[in-house]
């Protein structure tokens, strides 16, 4: 996702460790005139500035690393004599290499580091959604619905000093049926202050966590965030949520911003990549009027939801994760389950790869807040709350680009009505 100017001339710009100085006609014999990268290899072999690999090639059919890269920019940041033009071009690639050259103990002043300080990349990706259900005796109810959407995603990342960023990301969604655009939305924005075991965020800020992995949230709120730990890790953050984003159940139409504060411990270790237990508080009136939330007392204007979740690695190929939630002040539909098996993995940079999971949900409303599959799949636990198999199979055809498929059977938890779900995606990454 890294695609500045500077990573994209990476290839081109290969600062070398040899002393000799190439003709301008032809630089390197393994980069023929048409090539993309002639004209500004030639142009910095010309300077003195790229010097390849001492043996008459520039070896730009194959991918260096970003370490070797590094000690290509140190050797070129020692140079004296480079023209204005080309100490940009370095300092740009200093900027982009900081870390790696601050690892071989090089300095990098905040002119360079700071040279290319706001980087962008981003997703268009399409999105469809085919539901079905058993609701016949329901005339509210859609027994099928359909749904297309284009989306545009940008992510502008800018660097304040050696420990501050702030991240951001836009959003704008266009409905291919009707061709109605909406407005551009500012989905999060924070300041992300990074101090080694030591993080904190300010902000508006994702709302995730991993003991409970999607069951109870998977949105953004405004507040703040510190955590501490490696191997061992604790969590503690608070903030406001806008219940418009909850489900249907517990949305309300005044109070919509509900107080929020949350807690984890984690802990990580070889194959378990990660575990963590976790509690977190919500009050807010719309509680009070959510459907089968207090059946048995007086109506509660809180959710107490415990959490612990953990997922483990039994090779580099195959990962079991399991999660479990309850909320404490609700009487019904208030516990959540989770379980899925992963095999592999699709990675956008990697062309050809591809990876799949099978999965058990269990979800009531009450504790599935905003969960990560009502978005994609459990939609009806926005309502009733919904349990059944979730499959999922995720494939990179070409590079930075993904397409996913995902189908859930099952019932509402309420109604015991069957539920079925396709979902299918296309992302283009830049």
């Amino acid at each position: 996702m890294k695609k500045t100017l500077v990573a994209a001339l990476a290839a081109a710009l290969t600062v070398g460790a040899a002393s000799t100085t190439f003709a301008a006609a032809n630089p390197f014999s393994d980069v023929p005139r048409d090539h993309w990268a002639y004209d500004a290899v030639t142009q910095l072999a010309a300077d003195g500035v790229v010097e390849g690999y001492g043996d008459g090639t520039f070896r730009g059919d194959r991918n260096i690393t970003r370490y070797e890269m590094a000690q290509m920019v140190a050797k070129a940041m020692a140079k004296g004599d480079m023209s204005a033009s080309d100490r940009a071009l370095v300092d740009r690639l200093a900027a982009e290499f900081a870390d790696e050259l601050n690892n071989l103990g090089v300095r990098v002043s905040n002119l360079e580091r700071n040279a290319d300080m706001v980087k962008w990349t981003g997703e268009l990706r399409y999105r469809y959604w085919s539901r079905r259900n058993d609701h016949k005796n329901d005339t509210k109810v859609a027994q099928k619905a359909n749904k297309d959407q284009l989306q545009l995603r940008l992510f502008p990342t800018a660097e304040i000093n050696d420990h501050w960023h702030v991240k951001a990301r836009l959003t704008a969604s266009s409905n291919m049926k009707t061709d109605e655009s909406g407005d551009v939305a500012l989905t999060y924005a924070y300041a992300d202050g990074d101090y080694g075991k030591f993080h904190v965020q300010l902000g508006k800020m994702p709302l995730f966590s991993n003991a409970d992995q999607g069951i109870v949230a998977d949105d953004f709120f405004s507040g703040a965030q510190v955590s501490y730990g490696d191997k061992w890790s604790v969590l503690a953050e608070a903030g406001r949520w806008n219940l418009d984003d909850a489900n249907k159940n517990i949305a309300a139409a005044t109070d919509k911003a509900a107080n929020y504060q949350g807690i984890e411990l984690g802990y990580r270790s070889g194959k378990l990549v990660q575990s963590g237990v976790g509690y977190r508080h919500f009050s807010s009136e719309a509680f009070k009027s959510a459907a089968l939330y207090n059946t048995n007392g007086a109506p509660q204007d809180k959710a107490d939801i415990w959490s612990v979740g953990a997922t483990y690695a039994f090779d580099k190929n195959a990962s079991l994760s399991a999660a479990y939630a309850n909320n404490t002040k609700a009487d019904d539909l208030k516990k959540g389950m989770s379980f899925q098996l992963d095999y592999k993995g699709a990675k956008k940079s990697d062309m050809g790869s591809w990876g799949a999971y099978v999965a058990y949900r269990n979800i009531g409303s009450n504790v599935g807040l905003a969960p990560t599959f009502s978005t994609d799949q459990l939609t009806t636990v926005k309502t009733n709350g919904a349990k059944g198999i979730d499959l999922g199979l995720g494939y990179v055809p070409f590079k930075n680009v993904l397409m996913q498929a995902q189908y859930f059977n099952g019932k509402e938890l309420k109604t015991d009505n069957k539920i079925q779900t396709l979902y299918g995606r296309v992302s283009f990454f830049f």
